[in-house]
């Protein structure tokens, strides 16, 4: 029987934290890969002596590669000091299927108007851009994700907005992006849904603009804290830990669903009624991170235009992963490139596990209708 979450935690956030500023569920089929269970300490038995096994602190570390500040995965250390771009990308049914998404690092899912069911546009942050083969498709921004994108120091890749971005990209700390300069791919749609980030488009976007493709002095550090793969977060001994194996989000226009798969411990995600594969490898889209976040939002004009409220502090949300959820709270201190934290119950910033994240921020007036089961 499902459950519906109702937020009711307690804001507990010192006041160095704070800051102004403000069932229906699809059946889908998803991918269930056979792989290896969660690690766990064995007992070895050695000359009648019991002996328990602990489990390594962290991974190993391949020659030649470094942990991605963004998913803790290895990745070649000649990317250590690049900066991750933020692709805008159109989450309208016309624009499926995507590609290029599977292969990023991290997605936001967001509502992008509150005309047309409050249709969601999703931001995708990506280390390795320079791999890419097809991304897209590419759609404009809003000021919301000017703001989160700085938290990475990344280059946001859109295609246009309204007016009410330029104050934002006039600030020096939001003005590195890319706008409208991307590939066009000839898919039989509107010339809105056939713009894509493609091989090369990047290195000449760069190269023509003063932009430097590694971290500057906006850069405000690491993201997240990460648990090792060796050792993952399982939440077995929390007793605030609910079961979290089916999350049904209330974005009435695509539906967005997360079901997890105890085979390989991911989380995969459907809308519209079914499951959200790659236009080219047909892989489903998964994560090993939710994150939820209860968020109010400002509306800008009659159009559906709006804004996030994103600078606040103590406003409430959950972490999922291995199929439980923990309520968190979360913060975020001031309209420049300061981290989104989210801190457990006991006041301690949440560890998460290595692997990508998916992040959605949920509109506080439909925050009671979130269903974790």
């Amino acid at each position: 029987m499902k459950k519906k979450i109702i937020s009711a935690l307690t804001i507990f956030m010192c006041t160095a934290m704070l800051c102004a500023c403000g069932d229906n569920e699809a059946n889908v089929d998803y991918i269930m890969p056979e792989i290896e269970s969660i690690p766990v300490a064995e007992e070895v038995v050695e000359d009648n002596t019991t002996v328990v096994e602990e489990l390594p602190m962290e991974d190993e570390l391949p020659e030649g590669m470094y942990f991605s500040e963004l998913t803790h995965l290895p990745i070649d250390e000649s990317l250590k000091n690049q900066r991750p771009i933020a692709a805008m990308v159109d989450n309208e049914k016309t624009a499926l299927p995507h590609f290029g998404i599977n292969d990023v690092d991290i997605v936001y899912e967001i509502m992008n108007s509150t005309q047309n069911d409050r249709i969601t546009r999703f931001m995708c942050v990506m280390k390795d851009w320079g791999n890419i083969s097809q991304l897209g498709s590419i759609r404009s921004t809003r000021p919301t994700n000017i703001l989160l994108a700085a938290e990475y120091n990344a280059v946001l890749c859109h295609d246009g907005g309204p007016f009410y971005i330029d104050s934002y990209f006039s600030k020096t700390v939001f003005k590195d992006h890319f706008s409208g300069i991307f590939s066009r791919v000839d898919n039989g749609k509107a010339r809105e849904f056939t713009e894509y980030i493609m091989p090369g488009d990047l290195d000449k976007a760069f190269n023509n603009s003063k932009y430097s493709t590694e971290y500057n002095e906006y850069y405000p550090g690491e993201h997240f804290t990460f648990a090792p793969k060796a050792n993952p977060i399982t939440f077995a001994d929390n007793a605030e830990a609910i079961s979290a194996t089916f999350i049904d989000l209330p974005f009435k226009h695509n539906g967005s669903e997360l079901k997890y798969n105890e085979s390989d411990r991911k989380y995969y995600y459907s809308e519209y009624g079914s499951a959200h594969n790659d236009g080219k490898t047909g892989e489903q889209l998964c994560f090993d991170n939710v994150i939820i976040q209860n968020c109010t939002f400002t509306q800008l004009d009659e159009h559906g235009y709006l804004i996030y409220n994103v600078i606040d502090a103590g406003k409430a949300g959950y972490y999922c992963t291995n199929g439980k959820a923990i309520p968190i709270t979360w913060a975020k201190g001031g309209e420049d490139n300061s981290i989104t934290r989210y801190y457990d119950s006991t006041g301690n910033e949440i560890t998460i596990n290595t692997g990508k994240t998916y992040i959605t921020l949920i509109p506080s007036d439909t925050w009671n209708e979130v269903v974790i089961q």
